[in-house]
Formats: structure tokens, sequence, C-alpha cells
């Protein structure tokens, strides 16, 4: 998982962002350090990442807006690391386009297992394709090669977008609670961090998100994908 896995850094802290380098490079990862967002900007136009793990406050652009312009084109996987460990905090850094959020300070191991939580939502190469597609209206998701579709076109989505749609494509009609899917998911947050998710999702799916056809609501129960057919 970690031999060629290429993490950029952002954080305005010296010390801190030479104690992730030295103790992620330790872990076997390749680490790319970036002092501010204008850095993390000049490093991802001629890199590409795996993950980002981004600070939320920084001087000049923050995290949170870095974060949801890079949404805008990169499906990169970001773990935001903040002071600020509310529920509500929590909630913007995923509103945001992160797939985990950190509170500082936290233990070393414990953003080595969100690392590797991240990354074992990403599709594998080598796992065997499967031919299973679910039809969304004039999209298509293709669970062998965990791909949302618009014709020949994929339409971006993050790790855990494509590890939600993933989960609820494979057993299409079954409704699935939130305490479930935040098993699964491994996210923090609990269920407001699962509806963060699920609406997001339905951006991307739904002909209007707020009348969803595909990814519905079952009151007090969870949520369910309805495909076509």
């Amino acid at each position: 998982m970690t031999e060629e896995t290429h993490i950029l850094v952002v954080d305005d802290d010296a010390r801190l962002r030479s104690l992730l380098r030295d103790y992620l490079t330790k872990e076997g990862f390749r680490i790319t350090l970036a002092e501010d967002s204008a850095d993390a900007r000049r490093k991802m136009s001629a890199i590409t990442f795996d993950l980002m793990i981004l600070d939320v406050m920084m001087p000049g652009e923050s995290g949170l807006d870095l974060a949801k312009s890079v949404r805008g084109d990169s499906g990169v996987p970001i773990l935001m690391l903040t002071a600020m460990g509310e529920t509500g905090d929590r909630i913007l850094g995923l509103e945001a386009g992160a797939d985990d959020y950190l509170p500082k300070p936290f233990e070393p191991r414990e953003l080595i297992l969100r690392i590797q939580s991240i990354l074992r939502r990403i599709p594998s190469a080598e796992e065997p394709a499967r031919s299973s597609v679910v039809r969304l209206g004039g999209l298509q998701f293709d669970l062998g090669r965990e791909l949302l579709l618009r014709g020949d076109s994929p339409i971006k989505l993050t790790t855990t977008e494509t590890a939600l749609m993933k989960v609820l494509a494979a057993e299409p009609g079954r409704i699935m609670s939130r305490e479930e899917l935040t098993q699964i998911l491994q996210i923090d947050g609990g269920d407001r961090a699962v509806d963060v998710q699920v609406t997001r999702l339905r951006r991307k799916v739904e002909p209007d998100p707020k009348i969803p056809r595909y990814l519905q609501t079952v009151r007090g129960r969870g949520y369910v994908l309805r495909p076509d057919g």
C-alpha cells in the first residue's frame, strides 16, 4: 500500500511538516511538503499525488477553500488536519470535499490508520473486473471498474463518494442505515457525515438533487439506491 504512495503534506507549521515528513517516510510513504495553498497548487500542477494531508487554518487561502477548489477538477483523496475538532468543523471539512478529518493534536499511529483507511477505498487495478453496470438515467456506474460514467466519459468522484456508490450499487434496493454506512465507509462524524456524502453524491447522479430519483432517503431507516430497471 505504501511503496508507491506519494503524499502531499500542506501545513504552514514548519515543525509539523518536518515531523510528518520524517514519520511518514519511515512508514514507507513518499512525501512532498508545501507551506501554504499557493505552494501546494504549484506542486500539484507538476506532480500527481495519491493523497493530500491538508491543514485547515493557514494564512492566505485556507485549507477548506483549497479543498473546494481541488474538488473542482481532481478526485485526489484529502485528509484534513485542524485544531478545531468539533463535529460542526468536521462537517465543514467533509462538505468541502475531504475524505476524512483528523483533529489536532493526534497520535501518529492514528494518522497512519486514517491514511490506510482512505487508501483502501481507492479502486485497485489488480482487482478482477466485474460486468455489473447500474443505470441511473443518462449515467451508469460500472461496478467492475468502479467508475461513474456518462456515455464513455467518467464523472469524477472522491474516494469516499466512490466507496459509497459501490456499496449501494452492489445491493440496489437494499436499505442501508446510516450506522451501517458509517462503519463500511470508516468515516468520522456520525450520521451527519454520511448525510454530507450522500448529498455530495446526489449532486453528481441526480437530475434534480432536491428531488432524488435514484439515491433515496427512507425516513427513519437510511438510504437506498433504486436504479433504472
